[in-house]
């Protein structure tokens, strides 16, 4: 049986992997640093189905499915955003070939990244 957590475990969760990604931003490890944020946001939106619909989340790796279970109204800027994130979550977590994929993510691309994930995750946990 799985125990189910608490949205507070997840949204502590969500900090720290929003730090890691902080962590790899400073490091140069862009990638790692959009899959970080990508996690974060994943487990800050889990928290959030938790505290609102009471159910353990489905083992998903969608933003996208979240945000429209919870019935979150994003605005259209943070919204793309996380249609991008989500993409790149797959790309980052499945590389085909890590070589080129280290030349997809400029350092500024990815600080800008962190940036939006940081306000996102936010706004999430005041829901």
């Amino acid at each position: 049986m799985e125990q189910q957590l608490k949205y507070e475990e997840w949204f502590f969760q969500s900090d720290y992997d929003l730090e890691t990604a902080y962590q790899m931003l400073l490091s140069g490890r862009n990638i790692y640093c959009i899959f970080m944020c990508h996690l974060s946001l994943e487990k800050a939106l889990k928290g959030l189905f938790i505290k609102r619909i009471n159910e353990f989340p489905p083992k998903l790796h969608d933003l996208i499915y979240f945000v429209n279970r919870i019935s979150l109204s994003l605005e259209d800027t943070n919204l793309n955003f996380l249609m991008w994130l989500n993409r790149m979550g797959i790309i980052t977590r499945y590389p085909e070939d890590l070589r080129n994929m280290i030349t997809l993510f400029t350092q500024e691309q990815t600080s800008n990244a962190y940036e939006q994930t940081k306000i996102i995750q936010q706004w999430i946990k005041q829901q």
